[in-house]
């Protein structure tokens, strides 16, 4: 496809509002990178947003929303988060936050996860577009999975080094001004607030505004709980084998494509895998809820499929 290069005015936010509920990611402007957005309520959408950067597995993305009023409707925040976010929200701070019951975002966003990345950017283009969308929008940065981070929507549409060819749009709202990534914060299980990854608002600040030294706890690459690292994700309580074809009778089936196994939880009936992608997390908590263990039909290794089977070889591995 054609990546259009949109203008920050109201007809480029119109646009993108348009994009953005076809279920199309797009490429936003924020104060610490480009971002690539799409609606976190849309699996399908945030599927394509892994689709579109080539991410090697389903780690968590931070949420974007315009002020701490949205927040509160999808998230819970103790004392300090508050104080945090009274403090440095709009901002480059990301709050890892357990996640409402009744959020509606999509589980996919959280990658399972019962808590969910936040953050409140203070960029005027992306407030006003986040404001017209009307929705929480789920944003990793606007590059391909292991590459430079883009500060401009040049870099978002290079068609070697970026998105370009890959998204429909990235809205043009100048150079991001702080550069890096937002920092993260999380809190331990017993509510000890820790760095998660260091960004464009210092350890310093925050630490002077609690009144403690955050933890440093060593980054999980490997099974991140968070957007920049974490601990453990999601896996469902019981049992899980791969690249089954034919399922024992006391098996729960995750089939992928045309199957007859009428007690079924079919991935995608067209062996589309976007769509098995998007439903992935969502059937794995039917299948576990059922209390049978799950065997899974074989999963294509190419495009998503790669990080469907990384998904699935992690609930797999034995705990």
């Amino acid at each position: 496809m054609d990546t259009q290069i949109l203008s920050a005015d109201a007809a480029g936010i119109k646009t993108a509002c348009d994009w953005l509920a076809q279920g199309m990611p797009v490429a936003v402007p924020t104060e610490t990178v480009y971002g690539l957005a799409a609606d976190a309520r849309n699996s399908k959408a945030v599927a394509r947003i892994y689709e579109a950067k080539g991410r090697p597995s389903f780690n968590p993305l931070i949420v974007h929303l315009p002020d701490l009023a949205e927040v509160a409707k999808i998230a819970t925040l103790g004392p300090q988060a508050r104080a945090l976010a009274e403090a440095f929200w709009p901002g480059p701070l990301t709050m890892v936050l357990p996640l409402r019951a009744q959020s509606g975002i999509a589980s996919i966003t959280t990658a399972g996860l019962d808590t969910v990345g936040i953050r409140v950017p203070s960029h005027a283009g992306m407030q006003r577009l986040m404001r017209a969308f009307g929705g929480p929008l789920a944003a990793p940065s606007a590059n391909p999975s292991g590459r430079v981070s883009a500060t401009s929507a040049q870099h978002v549409a290079d068609i070697e080094s970026g998105l370009g060819g890959r998204i429909p749009a990235v809205l043009d709202d100048g150079a991001s001004p702080v550069g890096v990534e937002s920092t993260i914060i999380g809190w331990s299980d017993d509510g000890q607030p820790a760095l998660l990854r260091p960004g464009g608002l210092p350890a310093e600040a925050i630490e002077a505004l609690l009144g403690v030294r955050l933890l440093h706890p060593e980054s999980n690459h490997d099974a991140p709980t968070s957007p920049g690292q974490l601990l453990s994700h999601y896996a469902p309580s019981v049992g899980l084998r791969m690249e089954v074809r034919d399922p024992a009778p006391h098996e729960t089936y995750l089939a992928f494509g045309p199957s007859d196994h009428s007690h079924a939880l079919n991935l995608s009936e067209s062996g589309d895998l976007t769509e098995a992608a998007a439903q992935l997390f969502d059937l794995l908590r039917r299948a576990d809820l059922l209390g049978r263990a799950i065997a899974v039909a074989p999963i294509p290794e190419t495009g998503l499929g790669a990080a469907i089977n990384d998904r699935l070889r992690r609930a797999a591995a034995p705990r």
